[in-house]
């Protein structure tokens, strides 16, 4: 066997992790949903309208600004038990999701996703939308997902949230950061990501420049 085949054949598979909300999928009206429900139920008053606007980490940060520190867990619990029927069903592919990782794929890599949403309501989310990738590792932020990243052997990871490029960083992985969630292009550059994007529609382009450097 030559070395080149040899280096072929001990080379890891490419990996590529992705964010959920607000990088592959706009998931806010569900979570709108869920925590409209989650008020009516509780009497708790919730801005559903303001907390969508800061999706990304795990549900109890957000639950924490509604609900007393020792009520935090059982409402986060009854949210995600909610999230199935109410949230999940709903949302949208974000442009260029689903060719993204089709790019992953057509060049024989894998494509997982690395979100703070509940792992099981992940893949009901992601199944709904008919988006399909490889793994789903879910209920980790920011450096935690950094572990996920390690240990899938991830060499880029895309999200578009500060979290996300914590997380890369944690990882290892080279942070591309896409401007579809709540930051700016400029705010993504100037916390280090790797890469800005404006939306996924330009990833696979991206992508192809990227492996013509690996």
């Amino acid at each position: 066997m030559n070395s080149i085949t040899e280096g072929s054949a001990a080379r890891p598979p490419l990996t590529v992790g992705f964010d959920l909300d607000m990088t592959l999928a706009d998931g806010r009206p569900g979570i709108k949903a869920v925590l409209d429900r989650l008020a009516a139920e509780t009497g708790v008053s919730i801005d559903s309208d303001l907390a969508i606007t800061r999706v990304g980490p795990p549900i109890e940060e957000e639950l924490a600004h509604w609900f007393e520190a020792a009520e935090v867990k059982a409402a986060a619990d009854r949210y995600r038990a909610l999230f199935p029927e109410f949230g999940a069903p709903v949302g949208t592919v974000l442009p260029g999701a689903l060719e993204a990782i089709a790019a992953v794929r057509g060049r024989g890599g894998r494509a997982v996703v690395v979100t703070g949403k509940f792992e099981s309501n992940a893949r009901l989310n992601l199944a709904s939308l008919g988006i399909e990738v490889d793994e789903v590792f879910g209920s980790v932020f920011a450096d935690r997902k950094g572990a996920v990243l390690l240990e899938q052997g991830a060499s880029v990871y895309v999200g578009d949230h500060l979290g996300d490029i914590k997380g890369a960083r944690a990882g290892d992985a080279l942070a591309v950061a896409v401007a579809t969630g709540p930051y700016s292009a400029d705010e993504l550059r100037a916390a280090g990501a790797d890469a800005v994007l404006n939306d996924l529609t330009e990833f696979p382009a991206w992508f192809d420049g990227h492996l013509v450097g690996v």
